[in-house]
C-alpha cells in the first residue's frame, strides 16, 4: 500500500478542480475575481495596471517548486527595474486559508514587489478571462503594457532576460510601447 503526501494530495485536487473549470461553461468574472492582498483588501490586477510602467504579474503558490526555486531572480528582477520601466505583481493561489502559507513565501524568498491572494479556482478562471487560454499551472506570467494592455501570457517558468527583452523590443518607455506582430519568442506567446 502507498502512502500519498499531503502536497500530493492538494495538488491532485486542485487539478481536478481546474479541469472541472475547463469544461465548465465561462462566466464573466468580476473586475476583482475574489483577489485580496495580504492584509484583506479587495484589490484586481486593474490597481496595478496602466500606470506608465510595464508590469509583470506572476501567478504563483507556495508549493509550487519552480516557483519557490526562482522566486529569486523575479525579486533581483522588480529591484533592478521598478524606479525606472517595469514593476511587479504577485498572485498567490494558496486562498485566504492558506494565507499563513503564502506569507511565509513572501518572507522566504524576501519578496518585494506587492502580491495578492485569491481562490485558486477563482484565480484559474480570471487567468481564462483574461486571456481567453485554459489554466495550465503554476507559475504563469501575464505582461501589460504602459497603457495597461496585457500583451503577453506564458504559463511556466520565464527567465527573466526574455522578458527584459520583449519589453526592449516592444519599446521599454511608456512613449515607446508600441504593438508588434512579431513573434515574442519561444517562451513568450505575444497576446493579439
Amino acid at each position: 500500500m502507498s502512502t500519498i503526501r499531503l502536497s500530493e494530495l492538494r495538488a491532485w485536487l486542485l487539478g481536478a478542480a481546474w479541469l472541472a473549470l475547463a469544461v465548465a461553461p465561462a462566466a464573466p468574472a468580476a473586475p476583482g475575481a475574489g483577489l485580496r492582498d495580504l492584509s484583506g483588501q479587495a484589490r484586481s490586477i486593474d490597481d496595478y495596471t496602466g500606470h506608465g510602467k510595464w508590469l509583470v504579474v506572476m501567478i504563483w503558490a507556495s508549493d509550487c517548486s519552480v516557483c519557490n526555486a526562482d522566486a529569486h531572480q523575479y525579486v533581483d528582477f522588480y529591484n533592478a527595474h521598478r524606479a525606472k520601466d517595469i514593476t511587479m505583481l504577485g498572485v498567490s493561489m494558496d486562498g485566504w486559508s492558506g494565507r499563513a502559507a503564502a506569507e511565509a513565501f513572501v518572507r522566504r524568498h524576501h519578496v518585494s514587489f506587492p502580491n495578492l491572494i485569491g481562490e485558486p479556482a477563482a484565480v484559474a478562471r480570471l487567468y481564462q478571462d483574461l486571456t481567453g487560454q485554459s489554466w495550465v499551472g503554476t507559475p504563469t506570467f501575464l505582461i501589460y503594457d504602459p497603457s495597461g494592455t496585457l500583451r503577453v501570457q506564458q504559463a511556466g517558468a520565464v527567465p527573466v532576460k526574455l522578458i527584459e527583452d520583449y519589453i526592449r523590443s516592444h519599446g521599454a518607455r511608456p512613449d515607446q510601447a508600441r504593438r508588434s506582430d512579431r513573434p515574442a519568442g519561444p517562451a513568450l506567446a505575444l497576446r493579439r
